[in-house]
């Protein structure tokens, strides 16, 4: 079973660019940025324990991914995750929809990705936010924290989805968030 773990920080612009600032001067490993497209689904085997599937599309690839939450009160989650590539989202889809799993949620991310030491930043700018994220073991997180001058960024508890759910626009039975016409 794979544990997740990672801080997330809503940010704004001055505090976005002096991250940027701060990995490059620093040494951290850009490793590009994507245009993603999150597809959450939920339906009756997956209710009851809180979980979600999710369809990600990017340019490069797709992906299947499984998450559950584990309840704590750190600003630090930890989610079980399983996650695996796929060849064809529209197929999966299909797949999912016939195991009654229905989309839900449809929300759209810009993400620049970093390697910094131990763990990864990711840098997200999505229709209702601009929000940071640092992924790796829980020591490397306050580590990075600290060297990226973040201690007193607001910390960020609720997931995406959950922010779709509060900022987003229901279309045709999904909450939708989107960037609109590109």
């Amino acid at each position: 079973m794979a544990i997740e773990i990672e801080k997330k920080y809503r940010v704004n612009a001055d505090q976005f660019a002096v991250v940027i600032s701060a990995l490059s001067e620093d040494g951290a490993i850009f490793h590009g940025d994507e245009d993603e497209v999150n597809i959450i689904y939920g339906g009756p085997p997956l209710d009851p324990a809180g979980a979600v599937v999710r369809i990600r599309k990017t340019s490069k690839a797709s992906l299947l991914t499984y998450k559950r939450r584990i309840e704590n009160d750190l600003a630090v989650k930890q989610q079980i995750e399983y996650e695996s590539a796929i060849a064809d989202p529209d197929e999966v889809n299909s797949i999912l929809t016939c195991l009654e799993l229905v989309p839900r949620l449809i929300y759209e991310k810009r993400r620049q990705t970093w390697k910094y030491g131990e763990v990864e930043v990711v840098l997200d700018e999505l229709p209702f936010g601009t929000y940071i994220e640092i992924e790796g073991p829980m020591f490397a997180i306050a580590e990075a924290e600290m060297r990226l001058g973040m201690e007193d960024f607001e910390v960020e508890n609720e997931t995406y989805p959950r922010l779709t759910m509060r900022y987003g626009t229901l279309s045709d039975g999904i909450i939708e968030s989107r960037f609109g016409a590109k």
